[in-house]
């Protein structure tokens, strides 16, 4: 497969630090993780989201080291280029619920070659 030029994610909020809540259940992390763990997302892939402009918030959000955040935030008003951060180098398979593995086809498939 080819790299990944652009990564477009959904947020439910996000703020100009690009730390973005998803719905919760951290599927877009997993996503992108695995993506990272295959070599296809570098740090040269952008990761954007769009959502409305009152998603943007001004405060902190919650950040596990899983997440990760985007360079870029589009709205119906203004595209707003976000400092670059670190990006998980992959799953933190440690940190994985059984329950999440085994729902999850490629995780299950997967876990068998990171854990004991």
């Amino acid at each position: 497969m080819r790299l990944i030029d652009l990564v477009v994610c959904g947020t439910v909020a996000v703020n100009h630090q690009g730390v973005r809540l998803g719905k919760g259940a951290g599927y877009s992390d997993i996503e992108v993780a695995l993506l990272i763990e295959d070599g296809l997302v570098t740090d040269e892939t952008v990761i954007v989201t769009t959502v409305h402009s009152l998603q943007v918030i001004d405060e902190p959000l919650p950040e596990g080291n899983h997440d990760f955040r985007v360079d870029f935030i589009v709205t119906e008003n203004d595209i707003i280029q976000c400092p670059r951060s670190r990006r998980p180098s992959g799953l933190i398979w440690e940190s994985m619920p059984a329950e999440k593995i085994r729902a999850i086809p490629i995780l299950g498939a997967r876990a068998k070659n990171h854990l004991n």
